[in-house]
């Protein structure tokens, strides 16, 4: 499941609903004056999480010089979602990036970055490929801790595990035995702020858009070679360890994809959150150039 450290909103990030061509979106937006700003990036969190996972890393990418925009996609968290699992097949939730990438290009302010975490990449990946061979909105395109195909083995286990849970269960009983399987693990802390924001979290999330992501994080053919193809500047960014995409994977997509590749020390699957300062200064980085 995806955890944050914190949920301080910096000075300067404003949360509301972007309104687009195919409804309204959540989003977090750190914009610097639109005469300093280098760039636009759209940030798309991975399966369980949220625009809240992009917290470090927006005002250091604000003070970079790029307006960096966190999302929750349809059915996270606080977008709205309909209770049908056929709304969340990865096509439609392409041609939502596809519409929130639009209404930000329309606010101007330099060319428009694109970069999905985990599930995020591969949504992300299927916007450009849907996109494609039109003329793309992205100057480049960010896959981070987001490999070439379905999840590792074992990880694919603990998501079908999940997927029987919500197709029967509750999603606070869900909640309740994830929290004891923490504890058994010695994992568990005291009740913070934190861990009641990862509650409401859960809870706001729709559980068919977890089912459909879900089955797509266990099903995800290898689309590498196509994406290669897109005409746009490309960056693989990961931690140094991870055991959804184990590492080797993304440094030998990194590769086929004829990529830019960072890796993180002690970034683990979510550098966003565990090294925010050095992901940002690599993105920054690569968006400039």
């Amino acid at each position: 499941m995806s955890r944050v450290l914190t949920i301080d909103v910096p000075t300067g990030v404003n949360a509301y609903q972007l309104r687009t061509d195919r409804g309204s979106f959540a989003v977090l937006d750190a914009a610097p004056p639109l005469a300093a700003r280098r760039g636009t990036a759209l940030l798309l969190p991975g399966f369980s999480g949220s625009k809240e996972d992009f917290l470090p890393l927006l005002a250091p990418l604000a003070q970079a010089g790029f307006r960096a925009v966190a999302v929750d996609g349809r059915g996270q968290y606080e977008s709205a979602g309909p209770r049908e699992e056929s709304a969340y097949a990865q096509r439609e939730l392409a041609l939502d990036v596809v519409a929130q990438s639009d209404a930000l290009t329309r606010d101007g302010g330099g060319p428009l970055h694109l970069l999905g975490h985990s599930l995020g990449g591969l949504i992300a990946r299927a916007a450009v490929l849907d996109a494609a061979p039109s003329p793309l909105p992205w100057a480049s395109l960010t896959l981070m801790n987001c490999g070439p195909a379905a999840i590792e083995t074992a990880q694919q286990v603990r998501t079908s595990m999940l997927i029987d849970a919500l197709g029967g269960m509750d999603m606070d009983d869900i909640w309740q035995v994830m929290q004891a399987m923490d504890a058994d693990g010695g994992t568990a802390a005291a009740a913070s702020e934190v861990d009641a924001f990862h509650h409401r979290r859960w809870m706001g999330t729709t559980p068919e858009q977890l089912i459909a992501t879900g089955r797509q994080l266990i099903a995800e053919p290898d689309r590498v070679t196509e994406l290669a193809a897109a005409p746009l500047r490309k960056l693989v960014v990961s931690g140094s360890a991870d055991r959804t995409w184990p590492v080797p994977w993304l440094d030998e997509m990194a590769r086929r994809l004829g990529a830019e590749r960072v890796v993180i020390d002690g970034g683990g699957h979510s550098p966003n959150v565990h090294r925010p300062q050095e992901t940002a200064a690599a993105l920054a980085a690569f968006w400039a150039r």
